[in-house]
C-alpha cells in the first residue's frame, strides 16, 4: 500500500510576499467603494516591491487620456540594479476594465471624491493595487475617529487587565 504524497505549496506561496499599505488613507478619507486593479511595472520595480520597498502615503489616482494612472507612488530603485533601473516617482498605469473606469470617472466628477490607493500586494505572482473611491474627511471627522480609536483601545486594555 502506498501513501499518497501531499501536493506541496507552489514556490511563490512559500515565499514571503509583502504588502505595502497606505495607513493614512483610512484616516484622511471616508472610503466608499473598493476595487482591485493591476499595475504596469518595469522589472526592477517588481524586484523592489518584493523587498517591501514602496511608499503610497502621498499617492492618488488620476484619469489621463482615458486611462487610470497611479501618481505620487514612490518605488525606490532596486538595490542590485544597474543603469537600467527605473525612475522612482513616475506615474504608473493601472489596469482596470473599461466599464469600471467609466464608473470611476463618473463618480470622480462629483465634488470631493477621489480615488486613493490603499495597498499593493502580490496575487499569484502579479502585483495588484487595491484602490478605493473616497471622500475627504473634515477636521472634526478626523478628531472623532481619533476619539473612537482611543476609546476602543481603552476598552481593550481594561478587558485585558481583567483577565
Amino acid at each position: 500500500m502506498s501513501a499518497k504524497k501531499q501536493p506541496s505549496a507552489p514556490p511563490s506561496a512559500s515565499r514571503y510576499t509583502p504588502t505595502i499599505a497606505n495607513k493614512k488613507a483610512r484616516f484622511h478619507y471616508e472610503l466608499l467603494e473598493k476595487l482591485e486593479a493591476g499595475i504596469a511595472l518595469a522589472g526592477t520595480e517588481v524586484k523592489s516591491l518584493r523587498d517591501g520597498r514602496a511608499n503610497l502615503e502621498d499617492a492618488f489616482c488620476q484619469i489621463r487620456e482615458g486611462e487610470l494612472y497611479l501618481v505620487g507612488c514612490t518605488i525606490p530603485p532596486y538595490t542590485h540594479g544597474n543603469l537600467a533601473n527605473h525612475v522612482p516617482g513616475r506615474p504608473r498605469k493601472l489596469l482596470v476594465h473599461r466599464r469600471e473606469l467609466r464608473k470611476l470617472a463618473a463618480k470622480m466628477t462629483q465634488k470631493g471624491l477621489t480615488v486613493v490607493p490603499l495597498r499593493m500586494y502580490f496575487r499569484r505572482g502579479l502585483v495588484k493595487v487595491e484602490i478605493a473611491l473616497g471622500r475627504g474627511k473634515s477636521q472634526s471627522d478626523k478628531r472623532e475617529s481619533i476619539k473612537e480609536r482611543e476609546a476602543s483601545r481603552e476598552i481593550r486594555q481594561a478587558l485585558h487587565r481583567r483577565r
